[in-house]
């Protein structure tokens, strides 16, 4: 059995450290959208439901620590994805779950964590956002105890997300009644049509 998450007990991470291949190589959380920066929606909305926030950064680091909390780099080098955040986060928090949302999804719902809190089991160490359609694995409450596993992953270079979850085990959260809101802006011309 997983231990049921409570609020006290989780650190919100705020994905930014990614290489930004389809915006040319940009700094994906530092481009403007709706006259803020893409990181700051997401930072705004987390803010709102929780007290510790982390962000995980690979460049850009003084522009990241502006926004007045934690920045953490990736510890291994190259841009090796969502799970190398992942594995930032856990060693500089204690906490027993990270909620985990991508710099690029400025609409998440303000009662995210609650609704990833409620879709929890205490089967399985990964709560999923799902809208109904696919799930969106980067949006997720994980537990601690799958630390050492993304370790183990990250050092044979197995870097798949969703093969990780799936391994681990995981429950979903539905949120196909509002899907907009876990959207994620991928590209310029994502950006472009939904300001």
């Amino acid at each position: 059995m997983i231990t049921s998450p409570v609020k006290e007990d989780i650190t919100a991470v705020v994905l930014a450290g990614g290489k930004g291949r389809r915006v040319d190589e940009q700094d994906k959380g530092l481009l403007e959208f709706r006259g803020k920066k893409l990181v700051e929606h997401a930072i705004q909305k987390l803010s709102s439901q929780i007290d510790n926030i982390v962000i995980v950064a690979n460049r850009n680091i003084e522009t990241y620590t502006a926004f007045g909390f934690p920045v953490v780099s990736d510890r291994i080098e190259g841009f090796q994805g969502p799970l190398a955040g992942i594995d930032a986060a856990f060693s500089v928090t204690g906490s027993s779950f990270l909620l985990c949302v991508p710099c690029d999804s400025p609409f998440i719902p303000d009662d995210l964590m609650d609704r990833l809190i409620s879709a929890a089991s205490g089967n399985n160490p990964i709560v999923v956002a799902s809208d109904g359609e696919r799930l969106h694995p980067v949006i997720s409450l994980v537990h601690r105890s799958v630390w050492p596993d993304i370790e183990d992953r990250l050092s044979e270079g197995r870097l798949r997300l969703m093969d990780w979850i799936e391994a681990a085990g995981y429950d979903v959260a539905d949120f196909s009644a509002t899907p907009e809101v876990l959207m994620n802006l991928n590209t310029h011309e994502q950006m472009d049509s939904a300001s």
